[in-house]
């Protein structure tokens, strides 16, 4: 592995948790540096949905997550490396991560071809047909420009039997070579790898043992969270992580409730992202210390407290209950926004308080104290 590979990301882990896998870290990118553990807001189409980039800054957002597949897509990959990359395009200055594509194409069933050169699928709005390869993934995220990129994989939805897992793990391996013999960018994107293999131990160790064979800046467990109870989600993260280097970033892909975030890290992931944050905000929902709330309900419309008292986002600081609910049953675009910019909010600080138990060495009595947040977490 070229020397210029490692330098596209510098990771050190900082502190650690005897009890558990939890780690503090710091993630040194192109574009900033980060604080592990994080959480990553998603822009699908370069723009975290209903929020301005300024107020994504205002959320103490670090990094965000990019969606490959759509901005292939629209406006073109070839445009966004014209406007010089999207960090120009967006206007966006901080640490972005795109993924590759993978799920996005997989998820499309009945519109997409899998071969072993890549995906034949059709566009979900025009039915063009479009092809993505290990090769083209790598080419369209080395022109959209993130600090760090994803490699393409096939990501199967649960329930899926033994082989249907198995077959799609060894193509998840046979186009990561592909991928890292296309990167073209090493110099200043991180290139991760992917481990697959659905709810069976025994393809995950053997995925983490060929994925973390190429000595990539960081490692992702993917698959996860496609349809599983949420006892298999636990009992795949806990034992994948400690598959993955210690000295490496790690990255759950597409994991976002409070208490998804805090097992996460208690099993030693640095990194998560989600949509769920801004998705609940647009259905009028928000995150509070007393589990999932509608604002719809009609407790709400004479409530003059803030959304979570003591919350310090600006909706919180500036807006009622009353407030909110008002402007959801109007359905007013400002709910989306007021209430992303909260649960955005809500899931940095709670990221932030498992660091700081980290560092303080009490992560053992702050996790437990947490766990009353699975069951009113969904």
């Amino acid at each position: 592995m070229s020397q210029a590979l490692k330098q596209a990301i510098s990771f050190q882990v900082e502190a650690t948790c005897p009890w558990s896998g939890a780690r503090v870290g710091k993630l040194t990118t192109p574009h900033g540096v980060i604080e592990t553990p994080v959480f990553m807001p998603v822009g699908t189409n370069a723009t975290v949905k209903a929020v301005s980039w300024d107020q994504v800054k205002q959320t103490k957002s670090q990094i965000v997550l990019a969606n490959s597949y759509h901005l292939y897509l629209r406006p073109g990959h070839e445009l966004v490396k014209k406007a010089g990359g999207l960090h120009k395009f967006s206007g966006w200055d901080g640490p972005i991560l795109t993924d590759s594509g993978g799920f996005q194409v997989f998820s499309l069933d009945e519109l997409r071809r899998i071969s072993e050169e890549g995906v034949v699928f059709k566009d979900h709005r025009t039915g063009q047909e479009h092809f993505i390869g290990p090769d083209k993934s790598m080419e369209i995220q080395n022109a959209i420009g993130a600090d760090i990129i994803m490699a393409f994989d096939e990501c199967v939805k649960n329930p899926a039997t033994y082989d249907e897992a198995k077959a799609a793990m060894i193509r998840t391996h046979n186009w990561l070579e592909r991928c890292v013999s296309a990167h073209s960018r090493s110099h200043d994107q991180a290139l991760f790898g992917i481990v697959q293999g659905s709810i069976y131990e025994d393809l995950r160790t053997e995925s983490a043992r060929v994925v973390t064979s190429h000595d990539l800046p960081g490692f992702a467990i993917g698959g996860v969270a496609v349809g599983e109870e949420r006892d298999a989600i636990e009992r795949v993260v806990l034992y994948t992580a400690p598959l993955l280097p210690e000295h490496k970033p790690r990255y759950l892909m597409g994991v976002g409730t409070p208490w998804d975030i805090a097992y996460a890290i208690r099993c030693g992931i640095d990194m998560f992202d989600c949509v769920l944050p801004t998705r609940l905000a647009r259905h009028g929902a928000a995150f509070t210390s007393n589990g999932r709330v509608s604002v719809r309900n009609a407790s709400f419309i004479e409530d003059f407290q803030p959304l979570e008292p003591g919350c310090e986002c600006y909706t919180c600081q500036n807006h009622t209950r009353a407030y909110l609910s008002h402007l959801v049953r109007m359905k007013e675009m400002a709910a989306a926004t007021l209430l992303s910019i909260h649960n955005i909010v809500y899931l940095h600080k709670k990221t932030r308080e498992c660091r700081q138990a980290i560092l303080d060495g009490n992560f053992k009595e702050y996790f437990e104290g947490e766990s009353r947040l699975r069951a009113n977490d969904a």
